[in-house]
């Protein structure tokens, strides 16, 4: 592990505001332009997806906290944690927040969190996951090399 000046990622926006942004523009669009649901069965689908992406990013932040790492974007992570949740996704966290970004839209009744996914991924991988991949590349070496070989970005 190499020592570095600013030990930590140069993330620019804090992730959970990224998803608090789409999932508010989610209900102004449907405000503006209503997109509702058409079957009380897409309802009982965005409650699965919400209680499915608390679900998960509680394993990942578990797995987090086991392994005396941070969960704070502007942490200094101290272990390159690849099991768990991690074993199939480099960032659990951010696809349980798709995944409530799409569902909590849902089971209120409305299709826009379907349309503010793709826009949320698009900002998390420009805003947050480049510069964490960076900082890991440079902080894990060849350990994070092989991670990313191994496990893809989002599934």
């Amino acid at each position: 592990m190499t020592v570095m000046e600013n030990d930590h990622a140069q993330v620019k926006v804090p992730p959970p505001a990224l998803m608090l942004l789409f999932i508010l523009a989610a209900f102004g669009l449907d405000h503006l332009i209503p997109l509702p649901i058409a079957g009380a069965w897409l309802i009982w689908m965005g409650v699965i997806l919400v209680g499915g992406g608390l679900f998960l990013a509680f394993l990942a932040v578990y797995r987090l906290h086991a392994a005396g790492t941070t969960i704070e974007p502007h942490g200094t992570v101290t272990a390159l944690v690849t099991d768990g949740p991690y074993h199939i996704s480099r960032n659990p966290i951010y696809l349980a927040y798709v995944w409530i970004t799409v569902g909590f839209p849902m089971a209120l009744g409305t299709l826009w969190g379907l349309v503010m996914a793709p826009l949320l991924i698009l900002s998390l991988n420009y805003f947050v996951i480049r510069y964490e991949e960076e900082y890991l590349g440079k902080k894990f070496g060849g350990g994070y090399d092989a991670y990313k070989l191994k496990v893809r970005r989002w599934l």
